[in-house]
């Protein structure tokens, strides 16, 4: 499934470019295209207005969520944009300038309360009649209650924590031991909380008068979108004269909607001259393409990036590529004990640093190759239908025998291959309709419903035996309601000739198309018979060395060597024939059925490790 995308358009200074790109980075999830266009003084200075009445949007968007719309707000909807702007830029720098002063008379406030209130000038007293107050401050468990024996000591508070006490101390007096003498306090906490409760409730008034601005947020709103449009008309007739170092860098970025939240947090808290709109993604914005897969379907998207991630308003193939893949794999290598092999392979690739990626995808290739295999009775070369050693409950699943003639397998192969070309031509009119709408998908839904309504009247008429009668008439409807679609509303815009001249000619093409296209999965019987006849010709080989000895003998070694290495020689073949010829498969039989173009361009974030 094809991801939905948001379109980031960022208009940046060039002298903002170095750290904007770092953040970029930091972020992780925006797939970046970028050019440039040189900067006047009018384009400069209006970039610069933008960002500060955006600024001063998100100050006050903040301010009115902050109040929860519980405020009553005066009537200021006639302010002008440019005095919100002026008035939210003053006050919320005079808010910053206080709330910083509140925090230093808080920590001040809450250093001086435990001395208790005093007047500044008892200190000075204390002094003029000779003696010398020391003010100390000692952990609660380690004060030493003696003290007030040896000392003129008095204890202002005392907490879990410290003491807090102040001994007076004569000329030729000295405290002894280790105690920890302060600062005395020169402000009392009175004074202290007094200048506090001051600057809180300045600090309020200025809040409710920014909060007043917030009832401009609907003029501000309009003035920034005229200034966007003013930009957007600027930047298109700038002159295309480019200067080095004075350069409006332009960025057009992509990332998945289900980031969008994530993204413009991130965003807003940006420095510098940045302006960005953020809308969802077009088709003709040629958006990058990412995936969402389950763990089963996300092991075979390398094989659709090889042929080419699809457009934006494409379909997603690789769900199809996945099970078809390794359907069409396990028939080309066609033998149970290969599965096994590449079944350990797989696990093995586990325990390897630069291989362990692709692990799962060869495990499950194995294990299908397995089942496969069994159901198409070869193990290692031998045909273990006619080993007496199964089970007879086994052999009764195994596609053994003849259909109409013909061998099973071979017919199992272009039944297989029906089924891929119809379900292909579904999801081409499936997404025909979403993208050009039913009555522009016309002719694409006679084909659909000609081939594949007429493969399924088939098929239920020779399973259920239906009278040839009304199989008759089934396939006279089908025919003349496709015909109707593929000859004459194949396109509503042309004229009704036309219409007929065209459908004759994709009658043509398709017809002669598809039997070749049917034709081209007899490789998949083809493939596998051919691994199975060589691995049994490597085992007959080898047999015929060993035929008529007795006892251990030197030609058993050349019989291991044959068989070792002639499996290990066909299943590398075999690996190499089931990967290739699947692909075409796919890429050629399906996607020319199912309209894929795959045209898209895979998203690719400017990451840390990704510059």
């Amino acid at each position: 499934m094809i991801k939905q995308m948001t379109k980031y358009s960022f208009v940046i200074f060039h002298k903002d470019v170095a750290s904007f790109l770092e953040n970029l980075q930091k972020i992780g999830l925006l797939d970046i295209r970028r050019t440039s266009k040189p900067a006047s003084k009018a384009s400069y200075e209006l970039l610069e207005k933008i960002s500060a009445y955006r600024s001063a949007q998100k100050i006050l968007h903040q301010i009115q969520k902050k109040a929860g719309g519980n405020t009553k707000l005066p009537e200021q909807t006639t302010m002008l944009a440019e005095e919100v702007v002026s008035k939210t830029e003053h006050l919320s720098n005079e808010i910053r300038s206080l709330n910083s002063e509140i925090a230093k008379l808080e920590v001040e406030y809450k250093n001086v309360l435990p001395w208790g209130d005093f007047q500044k000038d008892s200190i000075q007293k204390i002094r003029d009649l000779g003696l010398t107050p020391c003010f100390v401050v000692t952990p609660t468990k380690k004060f030493d209650e003696s003290l007030k024996e040896k000392y003129a000591l008095q204890v202002i508070s005392s907490n879990s924590e410290s003491t807090y006490f102040v001994v007076l101390l004569s000329e030729n007096e000295r405290l002894k031991g280790k105690l920890k003498v302060v600062e005395p306090p020169i402000v009392s906490a009175s004074e202290i909380n007094n200048n506090l409760i001051a600057k809180k409730k300045e600090r309020q008034e200025k809040e409710n008068e920014i909060l007043a601005l917030t009832a401009g947020l609907d003029s501000l709103s309009k003035q920034i979108k005229a200034l966007e449009a003013e930009i957007d008309l600027l930047f298109a007739g700038e002159s295309s004269k480019k200067a080095a170092e004075n350069t409006i860098e332009i960025f057009t970025g992509f990332a998945p909607t289900e980031n969008k939240n994530r993204i413009c947090s991130a965003l807003d808290t940006l420095s510098g001259s940045i302006y960005y709109i953020a809308e969802e993604a077009k088709t003709e914005d040629n958006p990058p393409i990412a995936l969402r897969n389950n763990w089963f379907t996300r092991m075979f998207a390398p094989l659709t990036d090889m042929y080419g991630r699809p457009a934006y308003n494409e379909f997603d193939p690789t769900p199809y590529i996945s099970v078809f893949f390794m359907l069409f794999f396990a028939m080309c290598m066609g033998d149970a004990g290969y599965g096994i092999l590449l079944t350990i392979i797989g696990l093995f690739m586990k325990r390897v640093k630069g291989a362990a990626k692709f692990a799962p995808l060869v495990l499950t290739l194995g294990i299908a190759t397995i089942i496969v295999g069994f159901l198409l009775h070869t193990f290692f070369g031998i045909d273990i239908s006619q080993v007496s050693w199964i089970p007879h409950a086994a052999k009764k699943i195994m596609i053994t025998g003849t259909i109409a003639g013909y061998d099973a397998q071979m017919v199992l192969s272009l039944a297989i291959g029906v089924l891929h070309i119809c379900i292909a031509m579904l999801v081409k009119s499936i997404y025909s309709i979403k993208k050009n709408g039913f009555a522009n998908s016309l002719g694409t839904i006679g084909w659909t419903l000609l081939i594949v309504g007429g493969v399924v009247v088939g098929a239920v008429a020779l399973l259920a035996n239906l009278d040839s009668g009304i199989v008759k008439i089934i396939v006279i409807v089908l025919g003349i309601v496709s015909a109707i679609g593929i000859f004459f509303l194949n396109d509503l815009h042309r004229n009704p000739l036309k219409n007929i001249g065209s459908g004759l000619w994709e009658t043509y093409n398709t017809v002669t198309g598809l039997l070749g296209d049917v034709l081209s999965y007899i490789r998949l019987y083809a493939l596998g018979l051919a691994g199975g006849m060589l691995g049994a010709a490597f085992n007959n080989l080898a047999g015929m060395l060993v035929e008529g000895t007795s006892g251990f003998s030197v030609m058993w070694v050349f019989f291991v060597l044959i068989v070792v290495l002639g499996h290990v020689l066909n299943l590398a073949m075999c690996c190499l024939g089931a990967f290739v010829h699947p692909l075409r498969l796919n890429f050629l039989e399906f996607f020319k059925n199912s309209g894929y173009e795959g045209s898209g361009k895979a998203y690719n974030p400017l990451t840390i490790n990704n510059n």
